[in-house]
């Protein structure tokens, strides 16, 4: 069985810049390649955080698979402080009214 790394990220190349300088495994998909990169990191990596860009491309079925898998521990990362519609704990906060 091959090594798999601890953490990999699937986003923008100026936010990958600094996942890869603390030791993390990074994807960088072109437009329409996200799925694609989303896989290569699951094969990856033990944890995978996913930049909300990447995950409103993905389709909704794949997405939601993905997250309700155990292995590998899959998280969608806010960007400058932004929190996206995609993360399901933030689907629960908004449907109890609850505010952030």
């Amino acid at each position: 069985m091959t090594a798999r790394f601890p953490l990999a990220y699937v986003g923008d190349a100026v936010q990958a810049a600094g996942y890869r300088l603390a030791g993390a495994r990074v994807f960088t998909p072109a437009a329409g390649a996200e799925a694609a990169a989303l896989a290569q990191a699951r094969e990856a990596a033990q944890v995978v955080l996913l930049a909300p860009e990447v995950a409103a491309a993905l389709p909704r079925g794949e997405l939601e698979a993905a997250l309700a898998a155990l292995q590998p521990l899959l998280a969608i990362v806010p960007k400058d402080g932004e929190v996206s519609p995609l993360d399901p704990a933030e689907r629960v906060r908004a449907q109890l009214g609850l505010e952030r």
